[in-house]
């Protein structure tokens, strides 16, 4: 069953088309990964299916839900790591998880999660002083905490070091296996390769290719195929 839909979207800014009649859905328990050039529309797309956006025509849903229509229950069953900000910066990495498994019911195990992410080594520190891949492990064991059954992912990858990404990579494994349904914006081939189940090619706001892995690369590798997919695109 399809627990993510997007159906024939359009998302218009001015003259600027980031959402070209692009449709895609995603089985329960899968992993998608959605990779596009810079301004292809991964982030639009991602926030329409958060509810942050509203598509100006098509149909988007989430757990048979228009996310831009939800209520509280089902924002609860849906996890959310935006491509920048959201994280109150004055306060600590430990301050703020601990706060965050206060406001959900059947929380994972936080203590857990900061080991797998290795937060504890800079937990105590202000989010303000924290590098670029540290607030990423941080934002993503904020989507986790509250077991989603579906989380959707910006780049969760985007600066860390390839120890770390590794390990993030078994965690997402983890919470997959756990029942949790993921799309993953990323500029990572490997990452797509090791992660997904389907992937999800856009250019200029539509979707171009949507298959397995293996079935996108046909015979070569991913890489390869995307780019001659997206081969010319210019924004």
């Amino acid at each position: 069953m399809a627990v993510v839909v997007v159906s024939e979207v359009v998302r218009t800014f001015g003259a600027v088309r980031a959402l070209d009649g692009a449709s895609w859905s995603a089985p329960a328990g899968s992993v998608t990964c959605v990779l596009g050039p810079n301004g292809a529309g991964k982030t639009t797309m991602i926030e329409c299916l958060e509810g942050l956006q509203r598509p100006d025509g098509g149909r988007v849903e989430v757990l048979g839900v228009d996310p831009a229509h939800a209520g509280p229950d089902h924002r609860a069953r849906v996890g959310v790591m935006l491509q920048d900000g959201g994280l109150p910066q004055s306060v600590s990495a430990e301050r703020l998880l601990a706060h965050l498994t206060r406001l959900v019911e059947g929380p994972t195990d936080t203590e857990r999660l900061i080991e797998q992410l290795d937060i504890a080594p800079f937990a105590r520190t202000p989010v303000r002083r924290l590098s670029g891949g540290q607030r990423q492990r941080i934002a993503l064991a904020a989507a986790l905490l509250a077991r989603p059954e579906v989380a959707f992912l910006d780049e969760p990858s985007a600066g860390l070091d390839p120890h770390a990404r590794r390990e993030l990579w078994r965690v997402l494994r983890d919470v997959v296996a756990a029942g949790t349904t993921l799309v993953v914006t990323t500029h990572s081939f490997e990452e797509a390769e090791r992660l997904a189940d389907r992937v999800v090619i856009l250019r200029r706001g539509a979707v171009v290719a949507d298959d397995t892995p293996s079935g996108i690369a046909g015979g070569g590798t991913l890489e390869d195929a995307y780019f001659a997919l997206t081969e010319g695109y210019v924004r």
